[in-house]
């Protein structure tokens, strides 16, 4: 089971230079079209495809992304993992722009529609209680620590709801919440991906402090920080492809068998319509 390894680029991450003689190509899924077409390629020697979340030269605002249509298309494409890269303040003055976070936690602060693949007849609760693979969170740990980029191999997003930025007082509670960034686009992207037993780790990408801080969030500046980001992203996902070249069999942290346990629903009222539909997404499950 070797599989593809999904690459979802947010802000400031639209193109791959790794992928420059990649194929582009448009796909449907039955949740609609995904933010973009599909970039399929290889980075060494591991089947890459790569998604921008938000559409090339970033067209869809947080609220617009049709989340469930990107992680059904990548799941069709053949990818395994989905590492989802993201821009996102800090609430730590110990994490200043620069830094990649591995978000292993979340707090949910959006109201957005499309949050589950379930429902119309055919009812799932997945847990959710660990949102990321530990198998591909220690591949993803080692290779920031090779790579020597400045980085915390933990830490809770708070995601809100956007596309405005926060008030100094939301800021403020959040960081006492315990949360170390924030970001508006990794819900309900992380819960998709479980429901659709794919091994998903966010890294988040510190843009600026936030408004706890009592600082502007400069939009150019944020712009250019993007910029210096990405280029570490591609570093990052190059060595994490080649940590996982060589990776098979199944996941030892069970990300691809979890809904051997979550379908709640009599198989014998599945309405047809709607078991035919998850079939794309979980053949093994619904086929």
């Amino acid at each position: 089971m070797g599989g593809r390894l999904g690459l979802i680029g947010g802000s400031g991450l639209y193109r791959m230079e790794a992928l420059s003689t990649g194929e582009w190509r448009h796909v449907q899924t039955p949740w609609g079209a995904p933010s973009d077409a599909l970039l399929f390629g290889a980075i060494e020697g591991r089947e890459v495809v790569f998604l921008p979340r938000h559409g090339r030269g970033h067209p869809l605002a947080p609220n617009e992304i049709n989340a469930r249509a990107n992680i059904a298309a990548l799941k069709a494409a053949g990818c395994r993992e989905i590492l989802a890269l993201s821009a996102v303040g800090s609430y730590r003055a110990d994490l200043p722009p620069g830094t990649f976070v591995m978000v292993d936690q979340f707090i949910d602060r959006t109201t957005r529609g499309g949050r589950s693949f379930f429902g119309d007849g055919i009812v799932a609760h997945v847990p959710f209680g660990h949102p990321v693979c530990g198998r591909f969170a220690t591949n993803v740990a080692a290779a920031l620590g090779g790579l020597g980029l400045p980085h915390a191999t933990s830490g809770t997003m708070l995601v809100m709801e956007g596309p405005q930025f926060s008030t100094a007082a939301e800021s403020r509670l959040y960081k006492t919440l315990g949360c170390d960034v924030v970001g508006m686009t990794a819900m309900p992207e992380a819960k998709l991906a479980r429901e659709a037993e794919l091994c998903y780790q966010n890294v988040a990408m510190v843009t600026d402090l936030d408004a706890w801080a009592e600082s502007h969030v400069d939009v150019a500046e944020v712009v250019k920080i993007l910029g210096d980001n990405a280029r570490n992203a591609e570093r990052l996902v190059g060595e994490i492809a080649r940590r996982l070249a060589s990776h098979g069999g199944a996941c030892s942290a069970g990300c691809d068998r979890v809904l051997d346990v979550a379908v709640i629903t009599a198989r014998d009222i599945w309405p047809d319509k709607t078991r035919a539909r998850l079939a794309t997404l979980a053949p093994r499950i619904f086929a």
